[in-house]
């Protein structure tokens, strides 16, 4: 039986400038700043440990650079701003959700440099192995398809389903279930609200974040576990300036030993 979960506290967006320099736009692709003119960065992020790696970077960056800080309440929100224009670049995702959001609003995000690689997990507040799972149980997954391949994946790994193998295996949904001997009953949630589901759900997935939140520890605590390199959070920029001096300091910052001290602080392996 895993440990009683904290309340999972909802999130409000807010703007946190990390230097003292008033916000700005964010400047247009290829841009280049006047002569020992200061020009901020704008980089968005949602849970910890994710704005914590950009203030990190926000000290390792070069001058004339300097990275403000936009904290925001869901995973949609800083893609669409970044499309817009309205930020330099994020760091809130894995570039298989990326490409499923460019795929789905004719956007032309792009992975620019893996930071650090995920660990996933199933996690249960009720049973101790995946094989404990009863008949009917109830399973929370992602909705987004990049996620939902992968929770189905570990219930497949399980033996409690079969997937259509005509599908690839990271573009499977609860639809491409063909065989389920336990009639598991699937539903589908926004990623924020998987810890919600936690305290009920026979099986719930969820990213080490989020586990952390619930005062679980990120793999450790699963009942199944996965971790894939191709889903290293990345920090992410647009194709429109994917080359720019802006960007290309901005990877630089991240790949830095600051933002290294902090991925160790957090247990967190890094991708570089």
């Amino acid at each position: 039986m895993k440990r009683s979960p904290l309340a999972l506290l909802a999130g409000t967006a807010a703007i946190l400038l990390l230097v003292g320099c008033s916000s700005t736009p964010a400047e247009p692709a290829g841009d280049t700043p006047d002569s020992g003119a200061t020009q901020v960065l704008k980089v968005a992020a949602t849970t910890t440990p994710m704005p914590d790696v950009v203030r990190a970077a926000a000290e390792a960056i070069e001058a004339p650079y300097e990275i403000e800080l936009v904290e925001v309440a869901d995973y949609v929100q800083p893609n669409t701003m970044l499309a817009a224009g309205e930020l330099d670049a994020n760091f809130v995702q894995h570039p298989p959700f990326m490409e499923d959001f460019n795929a789905g609003n004719n956007a032309s995000l792009v992975a620019i440099e893996p930071v650090y690689l995920t660990v996933v997990g199933t996690y249960s507040s009720k049973h101790d192995s995946m094989a404990d799972i009863p008949e009917k149980g109830h399973i929370v997954v992602p909705q987004d398809l990049s996620n939902q391949s992968r929770a189905l994946q570990m219930y497949a790994e399980a033996g409690l389903i079969t997937l259509d193998p005509t599908v690839d295996k990271w573009e499977v949904t609860v639809k491409d279930i063909t065989a389920n001997p336990k009639n598991l009953e699937f539903t589908e949630v926004d990623l924020m609200q998987l810890n919600a589901a936690y305290p009920e759900a026979d099986g719930v997935f969820l990213h080490g974040t989020f586990a952390r939140q619930l005062g679980l520890v990120p793999g450790d605590d699963a009942i199944a576990v996965e971790q894939d390199p191709q889903f290293a959070v990345s920090l992410v920029s647009r194709n429109d300036n994917q080359d720019s001096p802006e960007v290309k300091a901005l990877a630089k910052a991240f790949h830095s030993d600051e933002v290294r001290a902090v991925l160790e602080e957090f247990e967190v392996p890094a991708a570089f």
